[in-house]
């Protein structure tokens, strides 16, 4: 299996400190097959509420980030 492209410890190098860094690489444009962003794979949904969630839910949504970079 191939590396993620956008992945949680990339991420964490480029954003240290405390809490789940975003996702966002500021390449925001939605894929409308996979209904998910271009740039940090994240549906709608989950960019609207993302500042709103817990650091357990965030990491939820990473683990989806990087499968959803595999199934493309």
């Amino acid at each position: 299996m191939n590396e993620p492209l956008i992945n949680l410890r990339d991420a964490r190098e480029r954003h240290p400190g405390p809490g789940v860094p975003s996702p966002c690489v500021s390449i925001c444009e939605l894929d409308e097959r996979s209904s998910s962003c271009k740039g940090c794979y994240r549906t709608l949904p989950e960019i609207a509420t993302w500042s709103a969630l817990a650091d357990a839910e965030k990491l939820v949504i990473w683990e989806r980030i990087e499968a959803r970079q595999t199934t493309r």
